[in-house]
């Protein structure tokens, strides 16, 4: 895409800066400049392994289980403020990174942080693409969990390195631990 060009589905006002909110591994691995970092918390969505992974935890005959925020609950995370000469760029970035399957909707949602709330791109899984698995209860994700192997290595080291990367921001995941007391 070029810089004039729209990101599909997201409307962002020009010349203006723009929140990510982040979740998953974009908290510990953004891969674009940003001005400045809070904690924050999203009411609505829960982290969750909700999206088969078909290529780098799983393969189709084998597949994994990857992380999405699914409806419901609450999620603690960070967001990003990108400065507005930077968005079409980090626009592209994120959209490569995120919406290659078209697995995720990108939404602007009210985010909570302790400086105040603002509005945030955040990508949410998308109930009705067929890579999404959130409604296979907690054992029919550990089993997913537990066979996937895919080209970015084992579904299993992937639980335990986001876990102990959530554990370094002081960020406990009720719903990983059970997880990863069932895999």
């Amino acid at each position: 895409m070029s810089d004039s060009a729209p990101v599909p589905d997201f409307d962002h006002p020009p010349g203006t800066d723009l929140w990510v909110f982040a979740y998953g591994s974009l908290m510990w691995n953004p891969g674009f400049a940003f001005v400045e970092q809070r904690e924050a918390l999203l009411r609505g969505y829960h982290r969750g392994f909700c999206i088969y992974s078909h290529q780098h935890r799983g393969t189709p005959e084998r597949p994994g289980a990857v992380l999405g925020l699914d409806r419901g609950g609450s999620c603690r995370g960070r967001v990003y403020r990108v400065a507005a000469d930077a968005v079409p760029g980090v626009l592209d970035y994120l959209w490569q990174r995120e919406m290659a399957y078209r697995v995720y909707i990108p939404r602007r949602l009210r985010v909570k942080t302790a400086e105040g709330d603002v509005q945030a791109l955040t990508f949410t899984a998308d109930p009705d693409h067929p890579q999404y698995c959130g409604s296979l209860g907690l054992d029919g994700t550990a089993a997913l969990i537990r066979q996937g192997v895919g080209q970015s290595g084992r579904n299993v080291d992937y639980l335990t390195s986001l876990i102990d990367h959530l554990a370094e921001l002081g960020i406990r995941d009720r719903g990983l631990g059970e997880l990863a007391a069932r895999v």
